[in-house]
């Protein structure tokens, strides 16, 4: 597919949280941010001021920080500072520093359309309501289930289960399984924050929501959101993260299986650590936790027999150099995942994916064509493909390289930009005024 030719060069305002790489979201931001200006278009960030931001000649328009610039996640915040957690809530629900900032970037760029990527809890709402009262569409790129799941992930922790709760029923069930940091005081904040959101009708001032799932489409579609407003759109790898991802004289299986991505309980760590549990089989494990629990998987192996190997946090040029030489990789997720980035870096680099079968992982990974799957907390299930792929060189390669023609095919940075971009052009092609919040 050839490159949709853009009729003007638009000015597009990306809001995201965070500035700097913390996880899949902002790999996403800046593959998308570097693959529009490629295209001649002009990207402007709007954000928050973090110690680790990149460098942008836009930053002064970024808002004040929680705490003094160090904290990626609440979980690491000073829980004993009353200002730090005062400002943490008016985020959650209405910030006027964050509306007054935005005016102010809008004013001065003058942009063509606002592109949402993450801003809850971090960057209120307010920003949206500025957005429309100067007569720009909103849209939004949806990561998680944060309209509708108090802890963005339909997870209930109480249970260690996907949680469907709020779907249909009350949100103040997570007040009663205190689904925010164990603390029914922050479930019932975040709730009231949500509630407070659909009161001043934050999702009907949005234009279009891009989803990168069929499977969070069809969740989103059934908590209410109209289908007119929804829009599917997956997920790309970008031909400018590798210059030999493709390559086979690049790419080889070596003996190593590899898990890239946080370690926390939702992700089935455990049940991964399991599977490899009193065998021989090597495993390297990339990433880490924002709560300890890598830690406290570590303390779980001591003194058991296993080959498994905790590389902690890498940067992405270093990832792929475990990518091109592992065997496979494993993605074990017990939650609801939405398109994870992992999946297409490793198809990308011509690699099999062993993961569970639900949520967004179910229409990724094609068992016994792109990949193998298991039912999650399975790990003597997740053990036997393992071992298999281990044991089968030449399976391990023929489905890493279906997965592959994936990415040619269906999840190509031109298939994504087309789509993006018809998107944009119709949406200020139609644009009309909106009452300022």
């Amino acid at each position: 597919m050839e490159w949709i030719q853009s009729s003007f060069k638009m000015k597009i305002i990306i809001v995201n949280y965070r500035f700097f790489f913390a996880g899949g979201p902002e790999r996403y931001l800046f593959n998308i941010k570097q693959l529009l200006e490629r295209r001649g278009h002009t990207v402007i960030p709007f954000s928050v001021q973090h110690n680790q931001n990149m460098h942008c000649e836009y930053e002064k328009y970024f808002v004040s920080p929680i705490g003094h610039g160090e904290v990626t996640y609440f979980s690491e915040s000073k829980k004993s500072n009353l200002g730090e957690i005062r400002k943490y809530f008016s985020r959650m629900f209405y910030s006027s520093e964050v509306k007054r900032n935005f005016k102010k970037l809008v004013s001065d760029t003058k942009p063509d359309i606002v592109y949402v990527l993450q801003y809850q809890n971090k960057l209120s709402p307010s920003f949206i309501g500025a957005a429309k009262k100067s007569n720009l569409p909103v849209i939004q790129r949806i990561s998680d289930f944060g309209h509708i799941c108090a802890n963005q992930l339909f997870y209930n922790y109480s249970l260690n289960s996907v949680c469907e709760r709020c779907l249909k029923g009350s949100k103040f069930n997570a007040v009663k399984f205190r689904c925010v940091y164990n603390s029914a005081i922050y479930s019932l904040i975040k709730i009231l924050a949500l509630e407070f959101h659909n009161f001043l009708g934050i999702n009907d001032k949005i234009d279009q929501f891009v989803i990168p799932s069929e499977f969070t489409y069809s969740k989103h579609l059934e908590y209410g959101i109209s289908e007119s407003k929804l829009v599917h759109i997956p997920s790309f790898y970008s031909d400018n993260e590798s210059d030999t991802a493709s390559g086979e004289d690049t790419v080889s299986y070596g003996d190593f299986a590899l898990y890239v991505g946080r370690i926390e309980v939702e992700k089935g760590i455990m049940t991964l650590v399991k599977a490899f549990e009193n065998t021989d089989m090597p495993l390297k494990i990339i990433g880490y936790s924002s709560k300890g629990y890598d830690l406290e998987v570590q303390e779980y192996l001591k003194g058991k027999v296993h080959n498994i190997e905790f590389l902690g946090r890498q940067s992405f040029e270093k990832i792929k150099e475990y990518l091109r030489e592992c065997t496979f990789t494993i993605c074990p997720s017990e939650c609801y995942d939405n398109f994870p980035n992992s999946v297409i870096e490793s198809f990308a680099f011509s690699k099999a994916v062993v993961s569970t079968n639900i949520g967004s992982l179910k229409e990724m990974v094609e068992h016994d064509i792109t990949g193998l799957q298991y039912d999650p907390f399975d790990y003597l299930s997740l053990r036997e493909h393992c071992s298999f792929l281990f044991s089968d060189k030449d399976e391990s390669r023929r489905l890493g390289q279906a997965g592959r023609k994936k990415i040619d095919n269906e999840l190509s940075e031109t298939n994504h930009y087309n789509a993006l971009i018809s998107l944009f052009q119709k949406a200020v092609s139609r644009k009309i005024g909106s009452p300022e919040l």
